[in-house]
């Protein structure tokens, strides 16, 4: 059943009370009561009206009959607006966290859990980066995963070749001890460096230890364009031979040639689902990615990274298989065939170039706008410093049809932000509004139970969290109450340094962190351990 009976109006004011402001001891049976509002509490079930109380950072009462508001310190009237379980993030680039602890643009989306090292970059030391975000203290909770480029990176360097026995052995030593810290999987970036030049066994072999200790496997696929269905065959071959939970993650089809092959990765999906792999996908709405300008590098050329690779530019046939490659994958992978299609995000070194195209360079520089000329600009960025751009090379077809399969979970691949910094992808600032709003209420591609269901319990039982990720009594209190008539993600390609709106009040751990869709930076969130959680 569709979501658009249910809700017509805005909330109205809350009942504030002075005692909780001024910090005196709470008399009232509880410190907050969401009123009236549309409950949908994750687990799939239908949405139902109800009062939900909380205590510390406890959800005390789910309660169909009204509660007495003269018994809480705060209170929320929540009439026309829904009240969901907060949005958890399996897939977040956390770098910035030390940074930016409150994690505003993460936050003012409903996010109250997100887990981090994804793509094989996991944090190491582990245990030592998990300490420092206790100490500051942060404004959701957090999680993190192993990152298995990092592990490599580590004992290997940039390497392009198998491990030794030792080296492995130094590798799944490393593992194990990130599981032990309270890692939550493994994650692997296989077409990233040092990653890509990672055979099947090696991965296998990892994915086992962190399986042994009931984490999963996360994996940016070695190919998502051209080599698409080998990357998901091989992930799901990890899945079986390691016997470990996995996700195809930020999971797309890249790059003109391969649009609609979508309907082939979920059947593969699902195929590999009936014969006992536990298989699932995490996904952001966009028809566009973001990675680093060296994603249009073929592998090889990258070994021993970049000053490896300038000087094999200095040798003729060697520069031209590596230009040739370049110019390959922007006509058939995340070039998009239109050097209109690469737009520069973070450029250090030129930052009237952000938000730019590399078509609009190859103008300024006079060049012909040619997948040729894009690869010698490709070249001359990583010469200058690198940069990350945002790709357009994704179909809208396929975007919706793997956003239905009913193992998809909602996921940013966003990275912490403030306005002001470069030009990110709008992911950063707007993905779960923009599922509720665009493609829930626009467009039905989803209801709003089952939108709900994809952002909160499905990947909070994903990830194992103990009472998280659903609406029920003696559950956390992360909850998110937003308005289903307005909720809408603002940030663009164009303009992407823009909250969404309709996202009223975020509760983190009992505490509210957005009050009337004003930020509190109250840091309320809690570093989770996989076994301690």
């Amino acid at each position: 059943m569709r979501f658009a009976v249910l809700v017509l109006v805005f909330a109205n004011p809350v009942l504030f009370h002075p005692s909780l402001a001024l910090g005196q001891a709470n008399t009232n049976d509880w410190d907050l009561l969401i009123r009236s509002g549309t409950v949908i509490d994750g687990s799939g079930g239908p949405a139902f009206r109800a009062d939900v109380a909380i205590q510390g950072d406890r959800i005390v009462a789910v309660s169909e009959a009204s509660l007495d508001p003269d018994r809480a310190s705060y209170v929320i009237d929540a009439t026309g607006m829904v009240v969901s379980p907060g949005f958890v993030d399996l897939h977040a680039h956390l770098d910035p966290l030390l940074r930016l602890p409150g994690s505003e643009s993460h936050v003012r989306q409903g996010v109250t859990t997100a887990l981090g090292g994804p793509d094989g970059g996991g944090p190491w030391p582990f245990e030592a980066h998990l300490e420092a975000i206790e100490q500051i203290s942060v404004g959701m909770n957090v999680g993190f995963l192993v990152g298995h480029n990092t592990v490599r990176q580590t004992v290997m360097g940039l390497e392009n070749r198998a491990p030794t026995p030792s080296e492995l052995d130094r590798m799944k030593s490393m593992v194990a001890k990130a599981m032990e810290e309270g890692a939550w999987g493994i994650s692997t970036g296989l077409k990233y460096l040092p990653g890509a030049f990672s055979e099947l066994e090696e991965v296998i072999a990892l994915a086992e230890i962190a399986g042994r200790e009931g984490g999963f496997y996360t994996s940016h696929l070695r190919e998502e364009g051209l080599g698409l269905l080998d990357g998901v065959s091989e992930a799901l071959e990890i899945g079986k031979r390691a016997q470990l939970p996995i996700v195809l993650t930020h999971h797309k089809v890249v790059g003109q040639p391969m649009w609609g092959a979508s309907i082939r990765t979920l059947a593969m999906v699902d195929s590999a689902r009936e014969a006992g792999t536990d298989a699932m996908i995490d996904q952001y709405p966009y028809t566009a990615s973001y990675t680093g300008i060296g994603i249009l590098i073929p592998a090889w050329a990258m070994a021993g990274g970049d000053a490896a690779l300038l000087a094999r530019m200095n040798d003729s046939t060697l520069a031209d298989s590596i230009l040739n490659g370049i110019a390959f994958n922007i006509i058939n992978d995340r070039g998009g065939n239109d050097l209109r299609r690469v737009q520069f995000a973070l450029v250090g070194w030129d930052r009237t170039l952000e938000g730019k195209t590399l078509h609009d360079w190859a103008l300024r520089e006079s060049l012909p706008s040619t997948p040729e000329t894009g690869a010698r600009l490709v070249i001359e960025a990583v010469r200058r410093g690198g940069a990350s751009a945002i790709f357009h090379a994704m179909s809208e077809e396929d975007v919706e049809r793997i956003m239905a399969h009913p193992f998809t979970m909602i996921a940013s691949d966003g990275r912490l932000t403030q306005p002001g910094e470069g030009h990110p992808h709008p992911r950063w600032y707007g993905t779960f509004p923009r599922v509720l709003g665009h493609y829930v209420r626009d467009k039905k591609t989803l209801s709003m139970v089952e939108a709900v269901r994809k952002m909160t319990a499905l990947p909070a039982e994903r990830l194992g969290l103990n009472m998280r990720g659903q609406i029920q009594e003696g559950w956390f209190a992360d909850v998110v109450v937003f308005n289903p008539v307005i909720v809408k993600d603002q940030a663009t390609f164009e303009q992407p340094h823009q909250y969404p709106v309709g996202i009223d009040w975020v509760v983190i751990n009992g505490k509210i962190t957005v009050e009337e869709s004003s930020f509190r930076d109250v840091r309320a969130g809690r570093v989770l351990r996989r076994h301690l959680n």
